[in-house]
């Protein structure tokens, strides 16, 4: 079966007081149950915000390289992925669906190659 991440960046979640989000996590945690339940389970979580637990590793240059910090200096970041083992991409739409839902935020999907 194909697998699938489904993903956020960061900045796609907005602003919002405390209790939103902690309203939002007992409904995420619901959706990762029910993901492990259907047996389609790989992963999921959320990325430390915090750049300076960041480190970069770059051989481009034929000289391995590691950097603290993010590789690229940007606004955004990734804040979190899920990756499910799925049939199809109508099952991947489902779960991302649930996912969007229940962050209360957009998730793109791409199947993992």
């Amino acid at each position: 079966m194909p697998m699938y991440c489904i993903y956020f960046n960061q900045q796609w979640v907005g602003d919002h007081p405390e209790e939103w989000f902690e309203e939002r996590g007992p409904l995420a945690k619901a959706v990762v149950d029910e993901i492990k339940a259907a047996g389609v389970y790989v992963f999921a979580g959320g990325l430390e915000e915090d750049h300076g637990q960041a480190f970069s590793a770059d051989a481009t240059s034929g000289t391995l390289t590691f950097t603290d910090g993010p590789y690229v200096e940007t606004k955004e970041f990734l804040g979190g992925f899920t990756v499910v083992d799925v049939a199809d991409e109508e099952a991947a739409r489902l779960w991302a669906g649930k996912i969007a839902v229940a962050c209360g935020w957009p998730q793109e999907v791409r199947r993992v190659g």
